[in-house]
């Protein structure tokens, strides 16, 4: 016995591809940045475990969150919101690996590749909140169909 046919109003339409905060690459680079963090925090001396360790993870923990968070408010203004407050965490990393560096935690290398992988996700978050801004001009609400999708 076969299946009955079914009515045109029937079919199945696969929506577009939704991009979600994981296929950004801010969110990408700033997730490899927080993996990098949190493999350093390991590191730190016991003392430092619930001072130093534990601000690095938080603001590591917030680079990421911010970016998430700030993509799912689906408004452009408030998307860019979240990012400064992501850009801001990102400084403060970077002022904690001069800690690091200053307190010889980390070897002036190490300091020094981390700081540089920190500001390159900084220029891609300042590119995207760029973006972001540019968006503002054309609606205040982020679009969920392929055109904006794409780029």
């Amino acid at each position: 016995m076969t299946a009955p046919k079914k009515q045109p109003s029937e079919e199945i339409v696969t929506p577009a591809v939704f991009r979600t905060f994981e296929n950004l690459e801010v969110y990408q680079q700033s997730r490899a940045f927080r993996i990098e963090i949190y493999k350093i925090a390991q590191t730190l001396p016991d003392f430092e475990k619930f001072g130093l360790a534990n601000q690095m993870r938080r603001a590591a923990v917030s680079l990421t969150s911010n970016i998430a968070e700030g993509h799912g408010r689906y408004h452009f203004p408030d998307q860019i919101r979240f990012l400064l407050n992501s850009r801001g965490s990102l400084e403060e990393l970077i002022d904690q690996l001069n800690v690091c560096d200053d307190e010889s935690y980390l070897q002036k290398s190490e300091a020094d590749a981390l700081k540089d992988k920190a500001w390159n996700v900084h220029s891609i978050l300042n590119g995207y909140i760029r973006y972001l801004r540019g968006r503002i001009e054309h609606s205040s609400r982020v679009q969920e169909f392929p055109s904006d999708l794409e780029g």
